[in-house]
């Protein structure tokens, strides 16, 4: 067949070049458009966001925190000067024998209360009461030689010697009597003064040596209350002042005495004074040897800022108090809030607190709540009452 008499091919050549693709850049662009548009809606959103969080925590502020408030008092504080101690006895002693000897009778109870004199325990004494009733019989016999004697020598029947020798004689009997008395004495241990007995520390048979403790005995009506001071504070105390004490027995409770002895000299290697105040002790609850906790009082200083003692954060960053200040809306409403104030602290009296420096007197403060706050922020009063002062404040 002949390819150009076919009449249904054109001329055109068979092989026919394709059309050309749409160019790279074009999706470049498109791509580009895009990521532009979605980054601009993320910072437009994000900005919203942040602003729609702004207004939100402007327009809902938190409720003020209750809290108890109290107000910042100038007053006259007690001067106190506080240290520990102990308790000690006026008299106290272990009763012992004088001599040896072996114990015949007990003729007292353990605990019992004695008084000055009364008979404790008889040693054996049966040899110097045989003495003693020889040295009677011979003082007897001196006696009647005596009175013959100075008869004779009144009526010139008789020399002076034989009466000086009779005297001798009776003499010498009744120094032998006064001899055996005091040995018997010493069998029969008496109470030195009056007091409390304590345990029993003998049995009856038992062969005492010279020395060894038979019981305690303890006058409790007086004790002495030994307890030191610095060096510092030694230029304050004067005998006669009030001291009170305070025991771990009877918690609560407050004895007086008054100092009447300062040592004196300081120790060298403390620095300190030994001070000694005597307290009377009628129900005799207080005991030798009690730890006790004084407290002298001096003369009043003049008046200080106080303030609760749980208005004050005690912090390694110094001591403060939350302060109450009112603020003035444009509202014209007022409100409270509380101000972080450092302030410089004294002693502790009684549930309080000295103020050195950083408040004035009528400041309100918050007294209870402060851990809830923070500095500036808004408080309400509590109608609640500040709690009391406890029973037991701690120890100044």
């Amino acid at each position: 067949m002949n390819i150009v008499a076919e009449h249904k091919i054109s001329g055109e050549p068979i092989d026919k070049a394709p059309k050309r693709p749409v160019r790279p850049v074009r999706w470049f662009i498109i791509v580009g458009l895009l990521l532009g548009a979605l980054v601009g809606g993320l910072v437009w959103f994000n900005s919203f966001r942040g602003q729609m969080i702004k207004q939100f925590f402007a327009n809902n502020k938190p409720p003020p925190v209750s809290v108890s408030a109290a107000e910042a008092k100038s007053e006259v504080v007690p001067n106190l000067l506080t240290a520990v101690g102990e308790l000690a006895a006026v008299h106290q002693v272990n009763v012992t024998a004088d001599v040896n000897g072996r114990v015949t009778e007990i003729k007292f109870e353990p605990g019992a209360h004695v008084e000055e004199g009364t008979p404790l325990v008889q040693l054996f004494d049966a040899p110097e009461q045989g003495d003693l009733a020889n040295f009677k019989a011979q003082a007897t016999v001196a006696q009647l030689s005596l009175d013959r004697a100075k008869q004779l020598a009144s009526r010139q029947f008789g020399p002076q010697a034989t009466v000086d020798s009779a005297q001798a004689a009776y003499d010498q009997a009744q120094a032998g009597i006064a001899k055996t008395e005091a040995l018997i004495s010493q069998k029969l241990v008496r109470a030195p003064f009056s007091g409390d007995l304590g345990v029993r520390k003998v049995e009856v048979g038992q062969y005492l040596t010279a020395g060894t403790a038979i019981v305690s005995l303890t006058d409790l009506s007086v004790l002495w209350a030994n307890f030191t001071v610095t060096e510092k504070d030694s230029g304050n105390l004067k005998v006669g002042q009030v001291v009170r004490l305070k025991v771990d027995a009877y918690p609560g409770r407050i004895f007086e005495g008054k100092i009447t002895t300062i040592e004196p000299q300081i120790a060298s290697d403390t620095r300190n004074i030994r001070v000694q105040a005597t307290i009377a002790n009628p129900d005799k609850i207080l005991k030798p040897g009690m730890f006790v906790t004084t407290t002298v009082v001096l003369p009043d200083k003049p008046p200080v800022i106080t303030v609760p003692e749980t208005s004050v954060d005690y912090t390694l960053y110094g001591d403060s108090v939350f302060v109450i200040t009112e603020k003035h809306g444009e509202d014209g409403k007022t409100s409270l809030s509380a101000v972080r104030t450092f302030v410089q602290t004294g002693n502790r009296v009684e549930g309080r607190v000295e103020i050195l420096k950083g408040l004035k007197p009528g400041d309100k403060v918050v007294a209870v709540g402060q851990l809830k706050l923070q500095s500036g922020a808004s408080v309400a009063i509590s109608t609640d009452p500040t709690p009391a002062v406890p029973a037991q404040p701690p120890r100044y």
